[in-house]
């Protein structure tokens, strides 16, 4: 089941995502780290209604930020649509014990419906350049490379941005 996150679930999601940089960093993916995604960060998105997360057999065991909000890299993109009714995914993470059973798939399948039903244009993303397992996985459901930004307190290589239209 996927559903909106609930304020006290926020340490268990920050597990989740400093397990996922700890195994990412064990395969020399040097994406996420202690700087980033913070505490302060799920607690906006928890405020903003925007906080997802994935149970399994009432364990939680992944999140997704979904926003209508554009971040300031990604207004330097030359993206497929005009910046107006696009959906965001952030933070998408699911437990190092959980993958590799589609749990991931199934929170993309939940913003790609989401997209739809809230009527959206496209969905927005970025992946880290050096992690080509999720920059295969985006492109295998039909997101499309756009361009590059630079998040210089995550790592000073580059974020691709991907971007796959809402068909209705």
């Amino acid at each position: 089941m996927i559903r909106l996150a609930n304020i006290h679930e926020i340490p268990k999601i920050l597990h989740i995502t400093r397990s996922c940089a700890k195994e990412m960093m064990r395969q020399n993916i040097f994406q996420w780290s202690e700087k980033y995604p913070i505490k302060e960060l799920f607690l906006q998105d928890y405020q903003r209604n925007e906080l997802y997360v994935k149970e399994l057999n009432n364990i939680i065991i992944g999140c997704i930020v979904l926003t209508s909000q554009i971040d300031e890299p990604y207004k330097t993109i030359s993206w497929l649509t005009p910046d107006y009714n696009n959906l965001y995914v952030h933070r998408l993470a699911v437990h190092p014990d959980f993958q590799h059973q589609g749990n991931a798939q199934k929170l993309m399948t939940f913003a790609e419906e989401f997209a739809l039903k809230n009527n959206y244009v496209s969905i927005r993303l970025d992946t880290f350049s050096n992690n080509k397992r999720n920059q295969k996985f985006y492109e295998l459901r039909g997101y499309q490379k756009v361009g590059k930004v630079y998040y210089l307190n995550q790592s000073n290589d580059p974020f691709y941005c991907y971007e796959r239209l809402c068909n209705k």
